[in-house]
């Protein structure tokens, strides 16, 4: 499975929103901008789709930033990607069905219904918090000095 950039930025930029849950503040597009390395226009439009998804909120004005809309342990991974990655919850378009309806419903039925809900069951398993301790997981493993 391939994901879009802007799928890949709104996981990174989620998991280091996810870091802040718990502090009064929100955090600014531009701070996360620059711990992630990625363009801040580009996150503007991410942040705009999570925003429509109902996975974060905003807080206007100088102190402005974003904050998520509930718990890390309530947001999944389908609930980002299906937020901003539009394309990838589509569903398949119709190979030979002209020609050969049988063969095409065949596919639909068989592969593409099958790997459709595959794809979307395992993703509603990974919660936003699972990443995030993931990652501080294996920040610390990078900060770990071993002597011998």
């Amino acid at each position: 499975m391939r994901l879009s950039a802007k799928g890949r930025y709104a996981l990174a930029a989620m998991i280091d929103l996810a870091h802040s849950y718990d502090s009064p503040d929100s955090v600014t597009v531009i701070s996360i901008s620059e711990r992630l390395g990625i363009s801040k226009i580009y996150l503007e439009q991410v942040f705009s789709l999570l925003k429509r998804g109902g996975l974060v909120n905003s807080v206007k004005g100088a102190q402005g930033g974003y904050y998520l809309s509930r718990s890390p342990l309530q947001i999944t991974v389908y609930d980002i990607l299906f937020a901003v990655e539009l394309s990838l919850f589509e569903t398949t378009e119709e190979s030979v069905r002209e020609k050969a309806p049988e063969i095409d419903e065949t596919m639909k039925v068989m592969v593409f219904d099958i790997l459709d809900e595959a794809i979307a069951d395992t993703l509603k398993f990974i919660t936003l918090d699972e990443l995030l301790h993931e990652a501080l997981r294996r920040k610390q493993g990078a900060d770990l000095m071993y002597y011998i």
